[in-house]
């Protein structure tokens, strides 16, 4: 089982930093360029969302994002500390719509298999499960 977990600052400076963890970890895995591509933007954009929502820009807060590679999935946990967001007031938009923003919920549940979001006595751990084919 291969793991690795990367803690890091919620400055969007260290997005790049993150990406490239990810990509890192998802080499060796029966993945196509594009399932990588599109789990490497879903992991960007939960980042994102926890920077802008649960943490309202602030640069400093932390942010966990640990990688499992199990028998039949890989597994990635980003937890957060910040204000909780309930999960049915999450909504993304229609997809066919033709503006800037939204569309990161869309993104995010077409790049993975599951997406779990458990709320904890402080902050949420979003986990991000795609399963091996």
């Amino acid at each position: 089982m291969k793991k690795k977990t990367v803690e890091f600052s919620s400055h969007t400076g260290n997005l790049a930093l993150m990406r490239n963890c990810v990509r890192d970890f998802l080499n060796g895995y029966p993945f196509s360029e594009k399932e990588r591509l599109l789990m490497v933007l879903g992991v960007d954009e939960a980042c994102t969302n926890i920077i802008r929502y649960a943490y309202r820009l602030r640069d400093d807060q932390l942010i966990a994002l640990s990688m499992e590679g199990l028998r039949r999935c890989v597994r990635m946990r980003l937890r957060d500390y910040g204000e909780q967001v309930m999960p049915q007031e999450l909504k993304g938009r229609s997809h066919d719509m033709i503006k800037p923003g939204g569309l990161g919920l869309y993104l995010i549940r077409n790049a993975f298999d599951e997406v779990d979001y458990l709320l904890k006595r402080r902050g949420t751990e979003l986990v991000l499960t795609k399963n091996l084919e």
